[in-house]
């Protein structure tokens, strides 16, 4: 049910408050793009700063909005167990098909603490579960032996793995096998993860870039390595601009110079730089893949 290019969104504000009709645009234009599953709530759309009711509302929007097209699953992690658990209860009510939930960050827990949070929280909520792994944010590593444990939980499906490093995720596939479905959560390293067995993306750059990131995906799950490379080589200037300063502070000014939304971010986050605004247009404007082009407002 989960495979493929999955955009991890962003999500739209105005004066302060969801941009429900920008957000509900967004998502009828990755649908239309032919996007295998979207995310709602989840790092890149600042789930750090949405309260507890914007949370579930967004989640909610999604839910509504799509409509059973594609899977939508639901970011509910959080660095305090219970609160994860709410969200997910939350997100499995609202009708999300499963759940992202980010490792615990700032508490740096153990890899026994790791293990029980995930493990409470799908024992208290059977919805469908990834479990996210990115040390570059939560300053905590999963390693293989605990992801090994955490695949023989039932409703724990998969891992979207964004450590960017290959070895220790061939460790992570030896140690699990086929219990879990693996997720790359690194767009720069998409076609690599999936020579190892990967399964699909959890995409920033498919936010504004949906089909060239599902070509990429769909050659390598049909074995056409030919157009993957290309998709691969097509993205990298811009996977690497969506990258230069905090995502989602890239990804965002690249959806206002398309005109899809406005350029407002939440604070701590502040916006690029008027030379960073300007190298990230020209890097849009230069895009080139054969199945799309970045038109700027």
């Amino acid at each position: 049910m989960f495979h493929g290019t999955m955009t991890a969104l962003v999500t739209p504000f105005r004066n302060g408050k969801i941009d429900e009709d920008a957000f509900c645009a967004h998502l009828d234009r990755q649908i239309d793009a032919g996007i295998d599953a979207v995310i709602p709530a989840g790092t890149t759309g600042e789930a750090a700063t949405l309260s507890f009711e914007e949370h579930k509302h967004l989640i909610g929007i999604t839910v509504e909005h799509v409509r059973g097209r594609i899977p939508v699953i639901a970011g509910t992690g959080s660095n305090n167990t219970a609160e994860s658990i709410e969200l997910t209860r939350s997100a499995k009510t609202l009708g999300a098909d499963a759940a992202l939930l980010i490792s615990p960050y700032y508490n740096k827990p153990t890899q026994e603490g790791i293990y029980q949070h995930y493990k409470a929280v799908a024992e208290a909520v059977h919805l469908p579960q990834i479990i996210y792994n990115v040390p570059g944010r939560t300053n905590s590593n999963i390693q293989p032996e605990t992801v090994a444990r955490l695949a023989d939980i039932p409703n724990i499906i998969g891992i979207k793995d964004a450590t960017a490093d290959l070895a220790q995720l061939t460790r992570t596939f030896m140690a699990c096998g086929d219990k879990l479905n693996f997720f790359s959560g690194d767009d720069a390293s998409v076609l690599p993860f999936m020579a190892l067995g990967g399964v699909g993306v959890i995409s920033v750059v498919s936010n504004i870039a949906p089909k060239t990131m599902h070509q990429l995906t769909e050659a390598m799950r049909s074995g056409n390595d030919d157009i993957a490379r290309r998709a691969h080589f097509a993205l990298q200037d811009l996977t690497d601009a969506m990258f230069v300063q905090s995502s989602p502070i890239p990804v965002k000014a690249a959806c206002s110079l398309m005109g899809w939304m406005t350029y407002e971010l939440r604070l701590p986050l502040t916006p690029l730089s008027d030379g960073e605004l300007d190298d990230l247009r020209t890097v849009m404007q230069g895009f080139n893949s054969d199945v799309e082009t970045l038109e700027l407002a």
